[in-house]
This record gives C-alpha cells, sequence and structure tokens, in this order.
C-alpha cells in the first residue's frame, strides 16, 4: 500500500462503524483518481447540531486529500421525509418550509465545509422532471418485502403505528441521488445503512460502479438522550462559544472518547492520553476543540477563561444581558423566565425551578408561581450553572 493510499483509507476508517467494501474503497484510492464523495443533508429543520458535525468533518479530511465532495441539498426528499429511526409517522413539509430552513442550512455547514471547493445540489434538479412514470419506474425496482425489512419499518408495524406509503419512497430517492451524481462513496449515519445500499444497488442496476458505503454513529446530548434541540440537550452550530464550552463540560464521562473521536482531530495516541488523566482536563480540551470547530481559537481561549472564572473562582460572567423588567406589574417567576427567554417553554420554567436550578439574587426558590415583584433595584436571576439576566427596576 503506498503512503497516499494508507493516508486516505485511515480518513475514511476514523470513527466510521460501517465500510462496505473496504477493499473496493482501497482499490479505488490506488488508482489515483479522485473520488466523488456524497453526503446528503434534508433541510427538514432550521439548525445544524454538532453531531451534523461528524459527516461534515469527514467530508473536510476527504477534501484536504484532494476528492470532490457532494453535498446533495434534499429539497425533494425533505418533503418526504427520512422514515430512519422513527417510530411515528412523519409531517411533510411543504416547499416553502423546506426553503426557509436552506436560508441557514449552507451557511451554518460553512463552519466545517469549504462549499467553494464542494459540488452542491439539489435534488429537485432530477426529482422535478420526473414525471409519475418515472415515478412508477423507480418504485418497481424494489419489492414491498425488500423495504419492511428495515427495523424502524417492523417495529412501527408490531407496534400498530401507522406506515405511509409515500415513506417507501424515500430510500429510493435517496438512492437515485446516488446515480444521478455518479457517487464513489456515500457518507452518512448508522440510521442510514439500508439507505445508502439501497443506492449501491440502484447503481448497478444502472450499469455503475456502485458506491462505497461508509457509516458514523449517531451521538447522544450531554444528558444521555438522543441529541435534539427540542429536548433541550443539543450543542447548536449557532450557540455561542461560552454556551457550547458550559454544555460539553456537562457531557458524561463516558461519552469522551466517542466525541474526541468523531469531532475533533486530535490524534488518536493524544485522545489515550488525554482519557488517562483527570477526566475534568480531558473535558476542557474536548470543550476547546468544539469551540474552535465553531467559532475558532480565540474564542476557544475566551471560552475556557470564562468557564474557569465562573465555576471555579465562582465569579459570575463578565458579559450578563442588562434587561428591563418585562411586564407592567408583578410575574409568576416561572412566566418570568419564559419573558426573559431564560427558559424556552412555560413547562421547562416549571421543571427548572421545582428542581431547585433557578436563583434570584443568588437565593433558590422552588415555587414556579411564586409573584415576583418589578424589583426596585437590579435583580439577578440566574438558571442552572450558564444562563444569567441583570432585570433593571421598572421606569
Amino acid at each position: 500500500m503506498s503512503r497516499d493510499a494508507s493516508r486516505d483509507l485511515a480518513a475514511f476508517q476514523r470513527g466510521s462503524v460501517d465500510l462496505i467494501e473496504e477493499r473496493e474503497l482501497l482499490a479505488r484510492i490506488q488508482a489515483g483518481d479522485p473520488l466523488r464523495v456524497k453526503f446528503g443533508m434534508d433541510p427538514s429543520s432550521p439548525d445544524l447540531h454538532i453531531g451534523h458535525a461528524i459527516p461534515l468533518l469527514k467530508l473536510r479530511d476527504l477534501q484536504e486529500l484532494g476528492h470532490q465532495v457532494v453535498l446533495i441539498v434534499g429539497d425533494s426528499t425533505a418533503m418526504v421525509g427520512d422514515p430512519s429511526g422513527k417510530n411515528q409517522l412523519r409531517p411533510q413539509l411543504t416547499r416553502e418550509a423546506v426553503e426557509q430552513n436552506l436560508l441557514t442550512y449552507t451557511e451554518q455547514a460553512e463552519k466545517i465545509l469549504d462549499l467553494e471547493r464542494t459540488e452542491v445540489r439539489r435534488n429537485s434538479e432530477w426529482f422535478d422532471q420526473m414525471d409519475f412514470e418515472g415515478v412508477l419506474r423507480l418504485c418497481a425496482r424494489m419489492t414491498v418485502a425488500r423495504m419492511i425489512e428495515r427495523d424502524t419499518f417492523q417495529k412501527r408495524i408490531k407496534e400498530s403505528e401507522p406506515v405511509g406509503i409515500h415513506e417507501f419512497l424515500y430510500p429510493l430517492m435517496q438512492g437515485w441521488d446516488s446515480v444521478q451524481v455518479h457517487a464513489d462513496v456515500e457518507l452518512g449515519g448508522t440510521d442510514q445503512l439500508f439507505n445508502l445500499l439501497v443506492g449501491r444497488q440502484l447503481q448497478e442496476q444502472e450499469g455503475l460502479r456502485p458506491q462505497i458505503c461508509v457509516t458514523t454513529p449517531l451521538i447522544n446530548g450531554g444528558d444521555g438522550r438522543k441529541m435534539s434541540k427540542s429536548y433541550g440537550n443539543a450543542i447548536l452550530f449557532e450557540d455561542p462559544p461560552n454556551e457550547v464550552f458550559g454544555k460539553t463540560m456537562a457531557v458524561e464521562d463516558e461519552v469522551m472518547e466517542l466525541w474526541f473521536t468523531q469531532l475533533t482531530r486530535v490524534p488518536m495516541e493524544e485522545v489515550a492520553a488525554l482519557l488517562a488523566g483527570h477526566p475534568r482536563d480531558a473535558k476542557v480540551r474536548l470543550a476547546k476543540e468544539l469551540v474552535n470547530l465553531l467559532h475558532g481559537p480565540d474564542e476557544a481561549e475566551r471560552a475556557a477563561l470564562a468557564f474557569d472564572r465562573q465555576f471555579r473562582a465562582k465569579e459570575l460572567p463578565d458579559d450578563i444581558p442588562v434587561v428591563p423588567w418585562p411586564a407592567d406589574g408583578a410575574l409568576p417567576l416561572a412566566h418570568l423566565l419564559r419573558e426573559l427567554k431564560l427558559a424556552s417553554s412555560g413547562g421547562e420554567a416549571r421543571r427548572l425551578v421545582t428542581q431547585g436550578g433557578v436563583r434570584l439574587n443568588g437565593e433558590v426558590t422552588k415555587e414556579p408561581m411564586a409573584m415576583v415583584d418589578p424589583p426596585s433595584e437590579e435583580l439577578l436571576v440566574q438558571v442552572g450553572k450558564r444562563r444569567f439576566a441583570r432585570v433593571k427596576p421598572a421606569g
């Protein structure tokens, strides 16, 4: 194996769960031509979280090695909704909603990927041109028996949950994307393996060289549940540096090796040494790496210093926002948190208060409906360890 082939193969292998077929991949690398590496992103929501950085980082690695990254913006597939890992029928998005989400997608992806060197394609290019006869031909390429081999569909059928016929189209549409762009390799999460293999099958049917399928693991949020903005456990691309740092410091020690492997490019020998030392030191390094990834090295250093001041020296952060009292009179505490945007909903506010996570001028209160009067002097409101507001007196 040549040195270049070894380096390229290592980039594909780092953090990968499935690599089908590795021997084929090695042969293509050794042939010397740049590979067309496909990754699809459905704009089904307006925000990217740190889990999306896993494939984007691998794409960046491969881009730097000279391979051609093909980013599929799934404006057609997003309207169907990927059934992978879903226990319920997903609502279909309108084209208008997809277009709205697209406004932020490429801007956020550009934090990691060099879009000037990326071939960006919308799959509406070919699906908007496909007539009903074309749809029927595409559907004829797979049997119902093969489709319901998917564990997602089996589980839902067993639990009497509905499965929409349109959901059967999703793997075929994703696979047809691979045919259209002549993908050599496709990346996806482990929940995407079925879809990736469909692409390989469709390419063979079209007389094309079948794509290599590479999957990477999904990661959970700091609370151990699936990372999701709705759970409040996601590290978003648009989170400010101090928020990224603080959320990373809150993750469980057990996930650090996975996060280092997937979300950083710290050499694995160095990762092993970090994990063999004090967990807090390792977590600080991890947090700095993630802030650096999303906001740059200067912000990473500032976030580390701010965290150290706040939690080691017990100092308050320097950038606490100062806001006016948000009402004409007194407010229940839970309503106040929501008005100050220190809680995303009334339910979250009540939970935070009852769990003892809210302080007014340093004092814990556990009554969500306790009335808080407009302050006569500045009121410090603290939620958890990272959310603060200074409320000015009314008038």
